[in-house]
């Protein structure tokens, strides 16, 4: 063995694989910040099948007989109906998702970041290199991660199927995996995926790209280092313009309406591609009641008004800080404990 083989031995393995490293380590921060907010997810989803007209023309009592209930009515009723810890339900392909979505993205941005954009002289990242880097790493992160995504979506309503009767579609989560692969092949792994990748590329156009702008910002131009403080502080997007005593009274706001723009843009693709991922199949794998993205969304929107777009939006909003502010935290510290360099 070669002496520069030998020294490469001795590195870290942070060192001696990055990229796996960062996949890694992102993927636990996101399962840290997933537990965290499951049950807001769960609510989302069961808010957002609730009074599918499109289910009308199977004939499914279902569609109608159910009252349309507001984000805590459907909370308790999950816990009131199903049991406490069904709104963990689905959470272990989530996990499963957010280790190949946040990784993925993750890697991706930071490659775009450092390799294809490059940082300037004065490593300033541009704004709008932050932005197309945010994007298409949401892009790429989520298409690795839809057949995750989908196998999520379904067993999240699996309990409400048992209360109306309806039989189980799977026993767990690699037999869901199996039985879609079987009905739809390869290609059923990927339903729901145009606004799936429109929904990601929205949503971290908004995370990643404010995060770093602003930590980069903080740590350049002002006297804060890099610590748990300016971690938190750039997960509060649009704060490094403020002096630091009106941070304490304008942080919440800011997140809150960050978090609320990136909602307003993405609930509506994340409503159609719920429901194409939950759809009914038939033998082949092809769903029964939309042909596309496009003809969900003009069903729902004749059928239920343009609104139906909307379902699920305050749990899909309040669940965005909470979830950003965890993920971030966690995710600087774990690499600080492993040995690798802040994001």
């Amino acid at each position: 063995m070669s002496v520069p083989e030998k020294e490469e031995t001795l590195l870290p393995l942070t060192q001696r694989w990055p990229r796996m490293s960062k996949f890694l380590l992102s993927g636990c921060a996101a399962t840290v910040a997933e537990l965290a907010t499951f049950p807001l997810d769960l609510t989302k989803t069961r808010l957002q099948m609730q009074g599918e007209a499109a289910l009308a023309r199977l004939g499914d009592g279902a569609a109608g007989s159910a009252p349309y209930r507001g984000m805590v009515r459907t909370a308790l009723g999950i816990v009131q109906e199903e049991g406490f810890l069904k709104l963990w339900q689905g959470v272990t392909p989530a996990i499963y998702r957010h280790v190949v979505y946040s990784g993925g993205r993750m890697v991706t941005y930071e490659h775009l970041r450092e390799v294809v954009f490059g940082k300037s002289e004065d490593k300033h990242y541009p704004l709008w290199k932050s932005v197309i880097g945010g994007m298409m790493a949401g892009v790429i992160g989520q298409f690795l991660a839809n057949p995750t995504d989908l196998v999520k979506v379904q067993m999240q309503m699996e309990g409400k199927r048992k209360l109306e009767g309806k039989p189980l579609r799977f026993r767990g989560v690699h037999h869901a995996f199996a039985k879609i692969l079987a009905e739809g092949g390869i290609r059923g792994l990927w339903a729901g995926w145009v606004p799936n990748i429109q929904r990601a590329a929205l949503v971290n156009m908004g995370d990643l790209t404010t995060y770093d702008t602003v930590k980069h910002y903080l740590v350049l131009n002002t006297p804060l280092e890099e610590n748990i403080a300016t971690h938190g502080l750039s997960s509060r997007p649009a704060q490094g313009a403020h002096q630091q005593g009106e941070l304490d009274k304008c942080e919440n706001y800011e997140h809150l309406c960050s978090g609320l723009v990136a909602s307003i843009l993405g609930t509506p693709a994340d409503v159609i591609k719920s429901r194409i991922m939950n759809q009914p199949r038939d033998k082949q794998g092809r769903g029964l009641l939309y042909k596309s993205s496009t003809d969900c969304l003009i069903q729902a929107v004749q059928g239920e008004g343009f609104l139906s777009l909307y379902k699920g939006f305050l749990p899909s909003w309040l669940r965005m800080t909470p979830w950003s502010m965890v993920f971030w935290l966690t995710y600087e510290k774990i690499r600080e404990m492993s040995g690798v360099s802040p994001f």
